[in-house]
């Protein structure tokens, strides 16, 4: 079903409640990746031109105790956010109250405020992440529109997506609408051959998405932590590597249906220890020792994905190939980062997360058709299953002309 978007809003002289995601890694007080504040600026300065009242908010991690209640609050993001605009923001305090109250009608046509972090409700019963109704009510009571720009909370049903969509007359932001027509039409309607490449700690996590890319690819190159299980449950000794001993059988079952579709790894760096510094070596499976672990595919199965690559017009990857946060555990996701970077002709897609988060720190962001700003929301998209952040959002058909019966 397609959703409203942007355009499809009145948004003159109204009060355009905005939810974002700006749940940005902060260190000492200093934001240390602005990444998501910049891919919600296109929504934000079309608001401004075309005069709405701007009204930002957001979560910022999860909030547990009075002491994040101090760490976590978006004050330094509203700070950052007034640079990037070049414009005053006016940053609320309090996620309700009077003086937010007071703080919304104030403001002026092209004016922009942003209140406290939505996860503040969550100390006292989960209000935001439990989409409590009253929560959601109050929050649609501040403006006029809802605009849904958070892609990476869309598979979440929280207060401050679906509580207040399901109230106002709603919208998809040029981010979310973005995310939906890379991820979603690039799986749907690949130009083929199509690849997905899938990494990360476990199968667990992604049973859903192989199962639903077997049908639609041609090839799934699996990496990462996960593929030692798959390893295990074909005979071979993985040592100490991580592995899920429970998922065994359903890695033989996988395969199975993948009928040759799934490339698993050749090779592996292994060490005797969990640690950046530790000592390493590259082996095969067969010669892998029982107090052994494996942390970084080996270049083998570099070269194997690589050829694997050779001549793809779509691919999707998902997840780090290794400990890529140890430098010397990160040599099979940089390949593999580069190769896609190097495709020629091809639509790159990665899936938010680890992989995005690679694939910026290594410099090869603009490289890529698309970098998904969602791990876990685009995760769900992959598996096929509904995201209730969009699912909440007005349907466009049904609302020509203003008269929306959302």
């Amino acid at each position: 079903m397609k959703k409203k978007t942007l355009e499809d809003l009145q948004v003159s002289g109204k009060k355009v409640l905005v939810r974002v995601d700006f749940n940005v890694p902060i260190i000492d007080g200093a934001i240390t990746d602005d990444n998501r504040i910049v891919q919600a600026l296109p929504t934000i300065n079309y608001l401004i031109e075309e005069g709405a009242k701007v009204i930002l908010f957001s979560h910022l991690g999860k909030v547990k105790t009075e002491e994040d209640l101090k760490k976590k609050s978006l004050r330094v993001v509203s700070e950052r956010l007034s640079e990037l605009l070049e414009k005053e923001v006016t940053f609320i305090p309090f996620t309700r109250g009077p003086e937010l109250e007071a703080a919304i009608a104030k403001l002026n046509d092209g004016d922009v405020l942003m209140f406290e972090n939505t996860r503040f409700e969550d100390l006292d019963g989960k209000k935001e992440s439990k989409n409590d109704p009253e929560l959601g009510k109050y929050w649609a009571s501040l403006g006029d529109l809802f605009v849904n720009d958070a892609f990476g909370t869309a598979h979440r049903a929280h207060a401050s997506n679906v509580g207040i969509a399901s109230i106002l007359d709603s919208a998809a932001g040029y981010l979310v609408e973005k995310e939906l027509k890379y991820i979603g039409d690039t799986v749907d309607h690949p130009e083929r051959p199509f690849i997905a490449i899938l990494g990360g700690a476990k199968v667990s996590d992604k049973i859903g998405v192989i199962e639903n890319l077997l049908t639609k690819t041609d090839k799934i190159l699996i990496g990462g932590g996960m593929a030692y299980t798959f390893m295990k449950a074909l005979g071979n000794n993985i040592g100490t590597s991580i592995c899920e001993d429970d998922k065994l059988d359903l890695a033989l079952s996988l395969l199975d249906k993948a009928n040759g579709k799934i490339v698993l790894p050749i090779d592996v760096v292994v060490t005797t220890e969990f640690s950046a510094e530790a000592e390493s070596h590259i082996t095969t499976y067969k010669n892998l020792k029982d107090n052994e672990m494996g942390l970084d595919i080996g270049p083998k199965t570099i070269k194997l994905f690589k050829k694997e690559l050779k001549g793809a017009k779509t691919v999707v990857w998902n997840g780090p190939m290794g400990v890529f946060e140890f430098e010397k555990f990160a040599v099979g996701t940089k390949e593999v980062c580069e190769a896609l970077a190097n495709l020629k002709d091809a639509r790159t897609i990665i899936g938010g997360g680890d992989s995005a988060a690679a694939a910026i720190q290594m410099g090869y962001a603009d490289k890529f058709t698309h970098i998904s700003t969602g791990g876990g929301a685009s995760l769900q998209f992959l598996e096929g299953k509904p995201l209730p952040g969009i699912d909440a959002l007005a349907d466009a058909h049904n609302c020509a002309d203003g008269n929306c019966d959302h």
